[in-house]
């Protein structure tokens, strides 16, 4: 049953069966000192706003029976995935690859490309490793999720600007309706997460639909079957 759930720029309706929990990204290498999103010289407090409003979400989608898959960022020992742009613009030390308080710094099994403690995921719930920024270039994600029959994407993570709207923009591509609580998504630049959410929601929903965690764990435990009311 399809339930509406309140967004910019308009409601939406959405099968809590049929749809998926994207967790982006929330990794200690960008939400913790020492990793990498500190060697490009962020401050990693500002992505903090994001972690509760995460375990909100995660709690009810669990809840729910829904599909979540978790997604790291991170790059072989070997770095032979790197591209050399990536590489060349990290500074000298702490570039991919290099120690760091902890291990090397976005390296796929490192302590630092594992995700925070507070979002782990729980047994069951699929790991997307990444080479890249968007969640399906190089990964499975896309089988994943046709084999589960999500047709509807609730995409969390960091950062808003790059990560989360690289996926987005794939997903719309691939026909998947996608819906962006924003707090809990974040960046270490507000104006860019701003800016991101305004893109997403612009001309009709181009990329996808704008909410925020409150209304959308309201709206799916108590809100309108969508059939009830018209769009």
């Amino acid at each position: 049953m399809k339930t509406l759930v309140h967004a910019q720029p308009y409601p939406v309706a959405v099968d809590a069966a049929h749809t998926a929990v994207i967790m982006i990204d929330m990794q200690r290498d960008f939400l913790e000192p020492g990793g990498f999103g500190e060697s490009l010289g962020n401050d990693t407090r500002l992505l903090q706003s994001a972690v509760e409003p995460c375990q909100s979400l995660l709690t009810l989608a669990r809840q729910l029976g829904m599909l979540v898959i978790h997604t790291r960022e991170g790059h072989r020992a070997d770095l032979t995935d790197v591209p050399a742009m990536k590489q060349a613009r990290c500074k000298p030390g702490a570039a991919i690859g290099d120690p760091g308080p902890m291990g090397r710094i976005l390296i796929r099994g490192e302590v630092g490309h594992d995700i925070i403690p507070s979002l782990k995921p729980k047994p069951g719930e699929p790991v997307v490793d990444k080479p890249g920024k968007g969640a399906f270039y190089a990964t499975d994600l896309d089988l994943l999720l046709r084999q589960a029959k999500i047709q509807y994407l609730i995409t969390c993570g960091v950062t808003t600007e790059v990560c989360v709207s690289s996926t987005l923009r794939e997903a719309n591509d691939r026909g998947y309706l996608c819906l962006v609580p924003g707090d809990c998504c974040a960046s270490y630049f507000s104006e860019f997460h701003h800016a991101a959410l305004a893109m997403i929601s612009a001309q009709g929903a181009i990329f996808g639909f704008v909410t925020d965690s409150n209304t959308l764990i309201h709206d799916l435990t108590t809100g309108t079957p969508a059939a009830e009311k018209k769009l």
